[in-house]
């Protein structure tokens, strides 16, 4: 985040992906791409726009950043100004990447700095996080590295912040379709089993170890779920494709990017990566499926930097 004058404000936020297998609603970890944003105030509401999803980030009405600056500042009870946008974006939307957390993000940012609110970090995740009814999408966006996170109360939350040991390169899955956040959420059931609750806290804890030991070795078991990616599969065609995968050609293991249709392939640090991606590929075509694959890393970098 930049701040170059109070009439101009700059901010790059993370694409991010989230769950990370067993740990549902709760971890997620930024992507080194991203929303860069550049603002300034103007006599009416303007957005020149670039990258992906060009037309849905260039369209003035019912555009999620204004609409959320617009909300912020009207519920602080500060004038609301209209401003100019220039933006350049690279993540997908309606693919499982932190878009919706990244523009709810970036509206709460201009209405802080625009409106002089002087919030913390607390209440800028805490309130995209109650826009977004969970608070992981919106921790790893606003704070970099890998994030575990829970709402305190209606609009603050509290975040631990992670920087994985090691290297953890990942190939991300990017199917041609979208899927709907409220799609994906409807298939889960409303209840679950003891054992399905044990295991994924299990998993949970088996997962951060990996992360902070660098333990690459744990992963492809603390990927494992039972909350959400069984009943989300059949939505998401890539991700039973590509678990299929797991200890071969130096993957680790794939989850579902947040409620998907993209999947995260974890690879071993150690392996040539090339070769993994090539297998992604090869093995997408031969079960008749098609993505964009997209080699990232987790960045360190989130919106407050």
């Amino acid at each position: 985040m930049a701040k170059t004058s109070q009439s101009s404000f700059k901010l790059a936020l993370p694409a991010t992906s989230a769950n990370l297998g067993p740990a549902f609603d709760a971890a997620a970890l930024a992507m080194d791409f991203y929303i860069k944003i550049a603002a300034k105030l103007a006599n009416e509401y303007s957005i020149a726009a670039k990258g992906r999803d060009e037309a849905i980030c260039g369209n003035v009405q019912n555009h999620l950043i204004l609409e959320t600056y617009r909300e912020v500042l009207q519920s602080a009870g500060r004038p609301v100004k209209p401003l100019a946008l220039n933006v350049v974006n690279d993540i997908p939307i309606g693919k499982g990447c932190g878009s919706s957390a990244a523009a709810r993000l970036a509206g709460i940012a201009l209405a802080v700095h625009f409106g002089r609110l002087h919030w913390n970090d607390a209440q800028i995740i805490g309130e995209a996080s109650r826009r977004e009814r969970h608070p992981d999408n919106a921790s790893a966006c606003w704070m970099g590295g890998l994030t575990v996170a829970r709402m305190s109360g209606e609009a603050e939350a509290q975040v631990a912040v992670i920087h994985p040991k090691g290297k953890w390169p990942l190939v991300l899955a990017i199917p041609e379709q979208p899927l709907s956040t409220e799609e994906a959420r409807r298939v889960l059931p409303s209840q679950y089993s003891r054992a399905d609750a044990v295991t994924n806290v299990q998993n949970s804890m088996l997962l951060l170890a990996a992360f902070t030991q660098n333990r690459p070795d744990l992963l492809g078991a603390a990927l494992e779920d039972r909350i959400h990616q069984p009943y989300r599969s059949a939505l998401c065609p890539l991700l039973p494709c590509l678990q299929e995968l797991k200890g071969k050609a130096g993957i680790l293991g794939a989850a579902l990017s947040g409620a998907g249709p993209s999947v995260l392939v974890f690879l071993d640090p150690h392996a040539p990566p090339k070769k993994a991606q090539k297998l992604v590929d090869s093995h997408l075509a031969s079960n008749g499926l098609a993505a964009e694959l997209r080699s990232t890393a987790i960045s360190k970098r989130g919106g407050r930097s």
